[in-house]
């Protein structure tokens, strides 16, 4: 399957690379970087924070320096980033010398990319700590009862993220979430111009593959990791989304055993994988899809 891939694939497109976490996304384009040539541009939204490499799965020290990789732990643990700090990243990328190749799994960025993204102002602060507290206290039902009808429909109701980000906006601006998608510019990459490439792979065969990596991961020095982020640890933080973070920080905090805290890891990777599928099911069905395993 690979080499037929390749070998129809244009060495001067832009490559996208999208599917599930464990998928082998990150594998690929480094064969297609090999082979072809080319930047391997990051597209997850966890991959870029500099406190997690082992936990995130980012791309071995080895493996940057056999070929570009670029927006991998560039950005502070501490900052908030959205998928528009990604793409005002990424967009020198699509104009370089070199062919870009984007991989991740996060599926907003790469509608954003290859559809546009709405220009909607930033969240104040004030609304960010509101927001917060409502869905520590409240959880996601709350406000999602809040939201208009057309972004209730349109958003991703299962992902606290995505409800909190569109009760901000709403509560920012007066406006709904979908107003403003509707409003939304050119995009800098539109799929014509791309070649669109989405794992898709057999459940079961990728929650072996989870589970296995999740283990590695914990070989490889993901408590470790996790300990040395103890000190600053703030739920809230974008950057503590990593899946598996709290799992650990709880055991480190003497809040659960070290077993139930890898089951637990595993099992909310397993469930983040289930998302992700749902996503690109319902956002990217134009993209050519590679069934795995293959």
């Amino acid at each position: 399957m690979r080499a037929h891939l390749l070998k129809n694939l244009s060495p001067e497109l832009p490559v996208l690379i999208a599917g599930p976490t464990a998928s082998g996304k990150s594998g690929l384009a480094l064969e297609i970087a090999q082979s072809q040539g080319g930047v391997i541009v990051n597209a997850d939204a966890l991959q870029v924070f500099a406190n997690w490499r082992v936990l995130t799965a980012r791309p071995s020290a080895e493996e940057e320096a056999a070929v570009p990789h670029r927006l991998y732990g560039h950005v502070p643990s501490d900052a908030s980033y959205s998928v528009g700090h990604w793409l005002r990243d990424v967009s020198p990328f699509l104009t370089g010398a070199e062919r870009p190749i984007i991989v991740g799994g996060t599926g907003l960025n790469f509608t954003a990319l290859t559809t546009g993204l709405a220009d909607i102002p930033t969240t104040p602060d004030d609304v960010r700590a509101v927001s917060d507290a409502r869905l520590a206290k409240e959880g996601v039902g709350a406000m999602l009862a809040e939201l208009d009808e057309d972004t209730r429909a349109r958003i991703d109701a299962q992902n606290p993220v995505r409800v909190q980000r569109a009760w901000e906006v709403q509560r920012t601006t007066g406006r709904g979430l979908a107003a403003w998608q509707d409003e939304t510019p050119p995009p800098l990459l539109p799929l014509s111009d791309a070649q669109p490439l989405l794992l898709s792979a057999d459940r079961d065969w990728l929650a072996e593959r989870i589970d296995r990596r999740f283990d590695l991961m914990m070989n490889a020095g993901a408590l470790e990791e996790a300990r040395a982020n103890l000190a600053g640890w703030n739920p809230a933080l974008p950057s503590s989304k990593a899946i598996g973070a709290q799992e650990l920080v709880d055991h480190l905090r003497g809040n659960r055993d070290l077993n139930d805290a890898v089951a637990a890891g595993k099992t909310a990777t397993r469930q983040y994988a289930k998302r992700q599928r749902t996503w690109f099911r319902s956002k990217m069905a134009k993209w050519r899809s590679i069934l795995l395993p293959a």
